[in-house]
């Protein structure tokens, strides 16, 4: 178990992602009843939420995958999760998935800072290329772009949103190697 202390993240090992399994089946569950597209239709129950982070622990375990979790006042309100390429010519890079915050814990930055948590943590891995992708028109492809992601483009009736309506999405990547222009920004900033 490691903790960001700025954030209070914990990244979880596979046995403690399996005993959280339930608290991150929450939410999973307050994200899919909130309209977000990540993978589940309405009516998401807690056993099969829980039992699909549980699933997750052998990737975290074989270290295919890395998550992390904040918890407040008991439970879990804000995860995110990388999933690293196993082919030997993409081991360069790796897929930011499930960035889930709390509809409670909203408003005070944790989205932001779980992202720029996994690009340090991506980035202190040997990553130099992250994707993603998400609800096309969405509040966390409003964060994405203001975050610096590259939009690459759209793809019609990508995903089904919870109601089973498919709806298109975005994808994205950012570099997270730094060239000539960025390193001139920081040195300007400073």
């Amino acid at each position: 178990m490691t903790t960001i202390p700025d954030l209070g993240a914990e990244r979880l090992t596979a046995d403690r992602l399996a005993a959280l399994a339930g608290e991150l089946g929450d939410l999973l569950i307050d994200a899919v009843d909130d309209g977000a597209s990540i993978g589940f239709l309405a009516g998401l129950d807690g056993e099969t939420a829980a039992a699909w982070w549980r699933d997750r622990a052998a990737d975290v375990a074989a270290g295919s995958a890395a998550t992390w979790a904040v918890r407040e006042a008991g439970r879990v309100t804000g995860t995110v999760s990388l999933a690293f390429a196993d082919k030997p010519n993409a081991r360069h890079r790796a897929e930011l998935v499930k960035l889930l915050v709390h509809r409670e814990a909203r408003g005070r930055g944790l989205g932001r800072a779980l992202l720029a948590l996994a690009e340090r943590e991506a980035a202190r891995a040997g990553v130099t290329l992250l994707l993603l992708d998400t609800e096309t028109d969405s509040p966390a492809e409003t964060l994405y772009v203001t975050a610096g992601w590259t939009r690459v483009g759209v793809v019609p009736d990508h995903a089904a949103d919870p109601a089973g309506v498919p709806r298109p999405s975005t994808f994205f990547y950012k570099s997270l190697v730094q060239g000539p222009d960025q390193a001139l920004d920081q040195v300007r900033k400073t």
